[in-house]
């Protein structure tokens, strides 16, 4: 592994711990919300899944190239090198989220 696929590794295990955690406490059928307090728990609940759904391929996706799952295997993780702009996005994410964290203490 060079360094950029390390970067993206770790930064995607990042995202998708802070993706994990931000979902569950996501509560878009709680009792008592407005329509639009629901409507905001529900775009927030999806982008934290999806979120969590890139960062998950991001983690997976080494770890099944290790093991000798071939490329072509699978019609919905793409198992190649992370691109420099994969790489880019996934890390300024994770800057964001260890940004919070310090912040709040």
């Amino acid at each position: 592994m060079d360094a950029l696929q390390i970067i993206h590794w770790l930064a995607g295990f990042v995202v998708l711990a802070e993706a994990l955690n931000k979902a569950e406490r996501t509560c878009p059928l709680a009792v008592g919300l407005s329509a639009h307090e629901r409507l905001l728990a529900w775009l927030k609940a999806v982008a934290w899944f999806f979120l969590a759904l890139g960062a998950a391929g991001a983690v997976a996706a080494p770890v099944l190239l290790a093991m000798g799952v071939p490329s072509g295997a699978t019609h919905l993780l793409r198992l190649e090198r992370p691109t420099l702009a994969e790489t880019a996005v996934l890390f300024g994410f994770a800057v964001l989220i260890v940004r919070t964290r310090v912040k709040e203490g």
